[in-house]
């Protein structure tokens, strides 16, 4: 258990763990080169490292060290059937991306997680899986007929490469679909309504796969004559911008704080945070200072700053999704109004974060009304937030929403600890390190 208490100014430098996205692809894409791949900066929360135990599960030698992973690809070929069912914990991202995997692979693959993974839809990956060739079953609901829930079963083997509209934009799913298409026979061309996180483009360019972008926007996947193997090479994995907007966004509504955060991830598909909060009247020095597998890296002061109501929704919204629990917390101390939207998919993460948050800031004091597809929050304009405990459902992002929000707050704050080392096992270290009055009780 967290407490956290009414907090003195933040100040300091500080870093964060790898990447989660990143992390997740580095350690899958190494499994697919023709040797080693040393990966530097990796994450090493509980969603990575269930991607690490499915591989290994697999036939794929991994060694985790303290922020670096050794991992002897094997490439596609390589990957043996697991002798049981692979346990995706938590992670939305690693039951998505195996079963894009696992659908060329010729032998049958049962896929779990926990009661929250369970709960995640997963038709939208299976059903263009299932136009490739793959063979997948799993457990309806009732309530939304059609589609289908974990625990999963896969039966991959010959795919053909498909034209696919993708109905949302998401990271996952496109990058399920690429790891499908590089098995397939033929061309593969994906088209999203808006451009998500192209981390996956990104990494395995950088890893020589048979990949681009054309001039329309679509990616394109073209593996015939292709080997079947990335190139082995050094990936340097670099700070997570999710983990980073909750110092950032502490450093804002503590009062007298000055925090920088370095070598963080800016790639711009997904740094909507940042735009957000200067939207909202944050005082933030954002510096890109080199690269990282074509991957901006730099770092980001923040001064603790008057915030105002703003609207993020659309594209804005889109590059912030994983960050909105942070940004409700700034909305939650800001004056005026702000209005979150274009956001139905916070409904199926982790928890249904929509309602989460709403009831989050709700107890703390905050005027939240929800909607399908957001929320508005009316700021407490400089008046302190309530205490209490926070009930995050076992989700990381809404435990440490609370935690920051609880900096601010005229009694203690109480949060499961266990519930955040999902992303950022240091969090609670780190927040101490920069003033903060946090403990492990």
């Amino acid at each position: 258990m967290l407490r956290v208490r009414t907090s003195p100014p933040l100040r300091g430098v500080c870093r964060v763990p790898g990447d989660k996205s990143i992390s997740h692809r580095a350690l899958l894409f190494g499994a697919l080169a023709d040797g080693v791949v040393e990966a530097d900066g990796l994450g090493r929360g509980g969603d990575n490292l269930s991607t690490a135990a499915a591989l290994r599960a697999m036939g794929v030698a991994i060694e985790l060290g303290d922020g670096r992973a050794r991992i002897q690809g094997v490439g596609f070929s390589g990957l043996r059937q697991a002798a049981e069912e692979l346990d995706c914990g938590n992670s939305g991202t690693t039951i998505r991306l195996l079963l894009g995997l696992l659908a060329g692979r010729p032998f049958e693959t049962g896929l779990r997680g926990d009661a929250s993974l369970t709960r995640r839809p997963m038709g939208r990956v299976a059903g263009p899986l299932r136009q490739m060739g793959a063979q997948i079953t799993g457990r309806g609901d009732p309530a939304r007929p059609g589609d289908v829930f974990p625990p999963l079963r896969i039966k991959g083997g010959s795919l053909t490469g498909i034209r696919h509209e993708l109905k949302v934009a998401s990271a996952q799913l496109k990058s399920a679909l690429i790891l499908a298409a590089l098995q397939a026979r033929g061309r593969t061309e994906l088209r999203e309504p808006a451009r998500s996180r192209d981390h996956t483009e990104r990494m395995l360019g950088f890893m020589g796969a048979p990949i681009s972008v054309d001039s329309t926007g679509a990616i394109v996947v073209e593996p015939d004559g292709w080997n079947g193997r990335l190139r082995a090479t050094r990936l340097t994995i670099p700070g997570d911008l999710s983990s980073a907007t909750f110092m950032i966004v502490a450093a804002l509504i503590v009062p007298g704080s000055d925090v920088t955060v370095e070598g963080v991830g800016l790639n711009p598909t997904r740094s909507g945070a940042l735009d957000a909060l200067r939207v909202m009247g944050a005082e933030l020095e954002v510096e890109v200072t080199g690269d990282a597998m074509g991957e901006p890296v730099g770092r980001v002061r923040a001064r603790a700053s008057q915030l105002r109501g703003a609207r993020i929704d659309g594209e804005l919204a889109l590059r912030a999704i994983d960050e909105i629990p942070a940004l409700a917390v700034a909305a939650a101390c800001a004056d005026g109004e702000t209005v979150f939207a274009d956001l139905a998919e916070l409904r199926i993460k982790e928890s249904d974060r929509i309602a989460a948050l709403a009831r989050e800031l709700g107890r703390a004091g905050a005027a939240v009304s929800e909607r399908p597809d957001g929320f508005s929050v009316v700021g407490l304009a400089g008046r302190p937030p309530r205490g209490g405990a926070v009930i995050p459902e076992h989700d990381h992002r809404i435990a440490m929403s609370g935690a920051i929000l609880g900096l601010r707050a005229a009694q203690e704050t109480t949060i499961p600890a266990a519930d955040i080392g999902t992303s950022f096992p240091q969090f609670a270290a780190t927040l101490a390190d920069l003033g903060a009055p946090i403990e492990t009780a």
